[in-house]
């Protein structure tokens, strides 16, 4: 079963840079797509990125685009969300999911996903 570990996330100023990462303990981990989702306080989950199994392939929310950046490293079993220009909007708790492979990589309903992480929570003050 694969398990979900978030780290990264922290209190940052609007403008500043911040890399999650998220650990995956599963020797198949190649064998499922990736994505980071956010919930703010009050709100519904949100698709935010998506990475398709090989790396090669990736998905943004237009909200995020040109500011984020999803990416993978299979043999350390590790997905990153490097986000830059932060903006309070971004202000939530960032949490990555997998989604075993044999599907579209890419998909913005939670209920798509297999494994979940607990969460880090990102907090960008004006």
């Amino acid at each position: 079963q694969e398990r979900l570990v978030e780290s990264g996330g922290r209190l940052v100023q609007a403008g500043d840079s911040l890399r999650l990462s998220c650990a995956a303990s599963e020797v198949t981990f190649s064998a499922y797509n990736m994505a980071w989702f956010r919930q703010a306080p009050g709100k519904e989950r949100e698709f935010v990125a998506a990475i398709l199994w090989t790396g090669t392939d990736t998905d943004y929310v237009d909200s995020v685009k040109d500011r984020f950046t999803i990416s993978r490293d299979n043999a350390k079993r590790m997905v990153y969300l490097q986000m830059n220009n932060l903006k309070p909007d971004d202000t939530a708790v960032y949490s990555c999911a997998a989604k075993y492979r044999g599907g579209p990589y890419s998909d913005t309903r939670p209920i798509e996903y297999d494994y979940w992480g607990q969460g880090t929570q990102v907090t960008v003050s004006s």
